[in-house]
């Protein structure tokens, strides 16, 4: 996947994609498809934390773009265009049962709490490495879901996917001024919360994730067999960043941001199927074919 928010991001090849497209082009529309769906899948993950909910948002996200697509003028460029209809839609669309049930920071960790921990010792640890992962992802994850939607929105945006607020604004319909303050909101309450709790981000803290790998197996919560986030990956969230090189580690700011943008960019399960679906869709068919 291109980063759609790098400085050297060539937006002329999606104008010259979508001016195919219109014109009947499917390899082209195919590529456009393409070109963009790894950014709008993941961003729907880390909303929803649900991989099949994330899968259908993208499917839902391009089928909604491609019936507008004859309306696109130029007016901005195309990504801003297609994100916005992203944002609008993934902040409008129903909850999923992991939003559901993530009631607010409080709850959350209590549960967390009512996990039992429990020590490996350094052979289990080793064994378990890839599932500890995976308890980290999918814990963080989950933190994210006891901020509202908006905020998660801006924070996933601003915070994860580092891009330059004047363009957050932009896809969000806001000013650059709210967007500012929404995840400087964000981010307070995230560290706050975590601070008091988490022992990724303060030592102070008893909980850990692999201490509570044990108590996550017994209760089918996570399966070390049948991963769910810590998989179909090559590279983390952080390398969208323009300074992608280095995770910098200053600040307890820095060691907050680099938990949640060491997140994997993960490949959707059913990538090709999503494309199928696409172009499979009565009303895609009929664009196309018209």
């Amino acid at each position: 996947m291109d980063n759609p928010f790098q400085i050297d991001y060539t937006d002329e090849v999606d104008s010259d994609l979508v001016k195919s497209a219109i014109g009947g082009d499917k390899k082209a529309l195919q590529n456009l498809i393409v070109r963009h769906q790894l950014f709008i899948y993941n961003l729907a993950l880390k909303m929803t934390k649900s991989v099949e909910n994330a899968e259908d948002l993208t499917q839902e996200v391009f089928i909604k773009a491609i019936t507008a697509l004859s309306k696109f003028e130029g007016k901005s460029k195309f990504r801003t265009w297609l994100y916005r209809i992203t944002v609008n839609h993934f902040l409008n669309t129903k909850k999923s049962k992991a939003e559901l049930k993530t009631i607010d920071f409080e709850s959350y960790f209590n549960s967390i709490d009512n996990i039992p921990a429990q020590e490996l010792n350094a052979t289990e640890e080793t064994e378990l490495t890839d599932t500890i992962e995976e308890i980290r992802i999918s814990c963080t994850a989950g933190v994210l879901l006891c901020l509202d939607r908006e905020q998660r929105m801006v924070y996933i945006l601003g915070e994860m996917f580092d891009i330059n607020h004047n363009l957050g604004s932009e896809i969000l319909g806001i000013t650059t001024g709210n967007f500012r303050i929404r995840l400087m909101r964000a981010r307070q309450d995230l560290y706050n919360w975590m601070n008091k709790r988490c022992g990724l981000v303060n030592k102070s803290n008893p909980c850990r994730c692999a201490k509570k790998t044990r108590g996550y197996i017994d209760a089918g919560i996570v399966d070390p067999d049948n991963l769910v986030f810590n998989t179909r990956h090559k590279r983390k969230i952080y390398e969208l960043s323009q300074q992608k090189a280095i995770l910098i580690t200053h600040t307890v700011e820095d060691l907050h941001r680099n938990i949640f943008r060491q997140h994997p960019l993960q490949e959707p399960l059913t990538s090709t199927k999503i494309v199928n679906e696409i172009f499979n869709n009565n009303l895609i068919k009929l664009i196309l074919n018209s």
